[in-house]
């Protein structure tokens, strides 16, 4: 059965900082939108506080989890144990998109590796913690990051990742528009 806590304990951010993979869920409001679910490596992600946590999102195919901030705020991360005990911990909250050359921006985003292809931060106001028992989550070993992603973002260069996010990521697949709009620009 799960447990239900009002922000994470220390433990909970133990466990998170263990994690190599995590994953993040967002929905549109409209019963016929897509539920979306994206899974996160490298070393993004940074707890700031019991109740707040944020992530370099980098340039990708979609840009589903900012549009569906901008539309509803809700979002998700969830962890999972795939060595050691089973465990899996959800963080819910409001989600916030971070884009460069803003304040939080400078202030947030030197707490982070500079990545090739980072195009905004989400940040996440968690409201409720709750972890459960991951009993049927397999174990797998972890090998090393991917570098496809990084190599991907530098043969790309500024001007064709801008043109990229243009083209892919100014929309969800549901036509929701994203904070990105016309006006994103890399400050890296």
């Amino acid at each position: 059965m799960g447990k239900q806590f009002p922000a994470m304990l220390p433990e909970h951010e133990a466990f998170i900082r263990r994690q190599h993979v995590f994953f993040v869920g967002s929905a549109p409001l409209s019963e016929d939108g897509h539920v979306n679910l994206s899974p996160k490596g490298h070393d993004a992600l940074r707890l700031l506080s019991s109740n707040r946590a944020a992530y370099l999102d980098m340039t990708g195919s979609g840009n589903e989890t900012s549009a569906h901030i901008l539309e509803n705020g809700r979002v998700t991360l969830m962890f999972c144990a795939f060595e050691g005990p089973p465990q899996i911990l959800r963080l819910y909250g409001k989600g916030s998109v971070v884009l460069p050359h803003s304040a939080e921006w400078e202030e947030l985003y030197p707490l982070f590796p500079s990545l090739p292809g980072a195009r905004q931060i989400i940040v996440l106001d968690i409201h409720k913690v709750q972890t459960s028992c991951g009993y049927a989550v397999p174990f797998m070993t972890y090998e090393r990051e991917r570098d496809t992603l990084q190599r991907w973002a530098v043969q790309k260069g500024e001007e064709g990742l801008q043109q990229y996010r243009q083209e892919k990521n100014s929309a969800s697949i549901d036509g929701l528009p994203t904070p990105i709009g016309n006006t994103f620009r890399n400050s890296i």
